[in-house]
């Protein structure tokens, strides 16, 4: 075997995740996994999503048509030509096969999945942006916290909260304003005493789920989750376990309705 075929595209990821990979692959893939840390996060953020979706959209792809479903007389009341009969086939044959169950489950999934990868990537890339800056890293210091807070919550029409972080040994540094896949978003900046900095951005979404989902790459690394119709991602460096206790501290304070499900 050529060191070709032992790499490992995304598509393969995807595939192993969706249980479509070829069976002379899977082997080749998990190997990669396995010596590749910052691809199996990824593989189990794409799992623990997945899993999500199917707890709560499952139920769909095994509903059984309308009873008053005619699809014959459906097809004969159209006439109007092959277009509009071809239509009404289309049409009688995805509630036939019980298809249409599964597109909207497989549209859900393909959008929510969309989003949280916007959001994370945006994020990322703002957060090794300006962690490095030393005289400009924020727009608004933090001192100024109402004021950030107040100014954001009116650019992104939604009541915003910089967490406080202070417990984590976290100080506000502050914030500032950036564009983002749906529109503004904000961004919120916070500092340990040994310099390192984590960031938070947040942005509205149209995404329903409130995981936290692990995003790894390179040095840095994100968690995800949605609250309120806000997508919102702690960025940091790749810690998973002090990451992913920030993220907890942060999201504790931003929704206390519900632990978090994912890692």
């Amino acid at each position: 075997m050529t060191e070709q075929d032992r790499n490992v595209t995304e598509d393969e990821l995807h595939a192993y995740v969706d249980g479509e990979l070829p069976a002379q692959r899977r082997g080749i893939v998990e190997a990669w996994l396995a010596a590749h840390p910052d691809d199996a996060a990824r593989v189990a953020a794409w799992r623990s999503q997945a899993e999500l979706i199917r707890a709560r959209y499952g139920a769909v792809a095994n509903e059984k048509p309308p009873r008053n479903l005619n699809v014959a007389r459906l097809a004969r009341r159209k006439r109007r030509g092959v277009a509009t009969m071809a239509a009404a086939a289309v049409f009688a044959a995805f509630f036939a096969g019980g298809v249409a169950g599964w597109f909207a489950r497989g549209a859900e999934a393909a959008s929510s999945l969309s989003e949280q990868r916007r959001f994370t990537a945006d994020a990322l890339e703002a957060y090794r942006l300006y962690v490095v800056e030393v005289r400009h890293p924020v727009e608004v210091p933090g001192d100024q916290r109402p004021h950030l807070v107040d100014w954001l919550s009116k650019r992104l029409g939604s009541p915003l909260r910089a967490p406080e972080l202070e417990k984590m040994g976290l100080k506000f540094v502050g914030g500032r304003l950036l564009p983002g896949p749906t529109g503004a978003s904000a961004f919120f900046m916070y500092e340990a005493p040994s310099g390192e900095r984590f960031t938070l951005y947040c942005g509205h979404t149209s995404d329903q789920e409130t995981a936290l989902l692990y995003t790894a790459k390179d040095q840095s690394a994100a968690y995800y989750w949605v609250d309120h119709n806000l997508a919102y991602v702690l960025s940091g460096p790749a810690e998973r376990e002090k990451l992913r206790a920030i993220a907890q501290a942060a999201y504790d304070q931003i929704d206390t309705r519900t632990p978090p499900l994912g890692g």
